[in-house]
């Protein structure tokens, strides 16, 4: 095996696969990243993509808790 072979440096992507965007929040319930940030990765430096890496445990692309359901539209 060759040792000498040439690697990238980069940062890998968060994305798990699970790409739905939340309605409210406008990010990846997958991955916690904004369609901005999503589209614009592969362009990104790896400094620019650690930052939003570091960041990315903070987001909740969803929130908690429920929205009302049937009580909160029986209210109206």
């Amino acid at each position: 095996m060759n040792e000498n072979v040439w690697q990238r440096d980069e940062v890998d992507s968060p994305c798990i696969q699970i790409c739905v965007v939340h309605p409210e929040t406008r990010l990846c319930t997958g991955c916690n990243r904004s369609i901005d940030e999503i589209s614009a990765w592969s362009k990104m430096t790896p400094e620019v993509r650690r930052l939003i890496m570091a960041e990315l445990p903070k987001r909740e692309a969803a929130p908690k808790g429920r929205r009302g359901g049937r009580a909160a539209r029986l209210k109206r």
